[in-house]
Parts: structure tokens; sequence; C-alpha cells
């Protein structure tokens, strides 16, 4: 099994504790209907992990800065899920689609991509969660659906434009400074990539199917 270097593990705590600090700065509602599901720039610094290490590097730096979030923020361990469900969703498919396609190209469509999915992924998560952990009657919720899309539909929008503004200056300084191993940052880990991939098709098939069941039933 190839072994981290202190160099990645460094950048990528960085990357962890800068992400938990915007989180904290900044956090805007961009849908009155769902004011309780706000915006904040996180998901850029997950995205420029990815983008620099791929997928799985983007989940750990999801997870650590998700835990760290709930130590300031407070929540429990479904906070904790949903929060790395919806970065990853995102921010996963888009670094995998990345890796694969290695230009301007390939990050436009790895990031429309992990958009797409993203929503999809936390619209059918939410339609199950959200009732048990709110109270709210299933009615409730499925009026809300639309306006969860709409919130996740624009916050990985203006995650993307983002990303595709900063990654490459903040990639090239990196390497610049010695900081990233240009050879470390290539190489994607397919094995480790399709796990976190097919755990999040798997998790969230199980979730539509028990739904589902539940609108049948």
């Amino acid at each position: 099994m190839k072994k981290i270097s202190t160099k990645k593990m460094t950048i990528l705590a960085l990357f962890s504790a800068l992400a938990v600090v915007l989180c904290l700065l900044f956090r805007v509602p961009l849908v009155p209907s769902v004011p309780f599901l706000t915006y904040d720039p996180k998901d850029v610094v997950i995205g420029i992990a990815g983008f620099l290490y791929g997928p799985v590097s983007a989940f750990v730096v999801s997870a650590i800065s998700s835990l760290l979030e709930l130590m300031f923020h407070g929540g429990n361990i479904l906070d904790w899920m949903m929060d790395v469900l919806a970065s990853c969703s995102y921010i996963c498919t888009a670094a995998y689609i990345y890796k694969k396609m290695h230009s301007k190209n390939g990050a436009f469509v790895g990031l429309c991509a992990g958009t797409a999915v993203g929503v999809v992924v936390m619209v059918i998560w939410n339609y199950f969660v959200t009732p048990f952990y709110y109270g709210m009657p299933q009615e409730v919720v499925n009026g809300l659906l639309p306006a969860i899309a709409l919130f996740n539909f624009l916050k990985d929008a203006i995650n993307s434009v983002i990303i595709l503004l900063v990654y490459k200056p903040v990639s090239n300084a990196l390497h610049k400074s010695g900081l990233v191993d240009k050879r470390e940052s290539s190489v994607p880990s397919n094995k480790k990539t399709m796990a976190v991939v097919g755990t999040v098709i798997l998790a969230t098939i199980i979730v539509a199917i028990l739904a589902t069941m539940r609108t049948i039933g």
C-alpha cells in the first residue's frame, strides 16, 4: 500500500482547517423557503483538494472539516453524514472526471456532472431524512424538495465558478513552492475512488428504495 507523504498530510490538514474557517465566517441562505440550508464556500477548498489529489483526498478533507465544524456549531452524526454526503457527491464526482480528463474542459465537465449528481443525491436523501430529523410531515417535505433542489444547484454552481477561477493559480503556487509533488497530485487511485463512489451510490439507492416503500405504504 502506498504511503501518504508528510507534505500531502500537511496540505490536507491545512485544507481542512481552511474549510472550517470559511464555513464559520461565511454563511448565507440562498433560498428563503429553506432557511435551515445555508451556503458557505467550504466546498471550494474541498474541490481544490480533490482536483489536486483525487476524490479520496476530497473525502478526507470533507470528513475532517465537517467533524471540526460539529465541534464549533454542535450537531450529531446525522449532521456530519449529510454534510459529508453533500460535499462528496458533488466534489468526488467532479474530481474523478477531472483526473480522467485532465484539462480545462475536463474540469468544466466534471463540475457540471458533480452539480447534477449532488442535486439528485441530496434530493433523495432529504426526502427520506428530513421528515425524521426535523419531525416534518412527509407532505411538507415533498413541497420543500423543489427548493432543496434549487438550493443545492445554486450552491454547487457558485462553487463551480469559484473553483474554475481559483484552482489553477492555487495549484501553480503550490507546485512552485514545492508543497505539492506533481507526480503525487497527477495519479488517481482508481480502487479507492471506486470504493468511495460505490459506497455513495449504494447508500443512495438503498435510501431511494426505502423512500419508495414508504410512499407506497
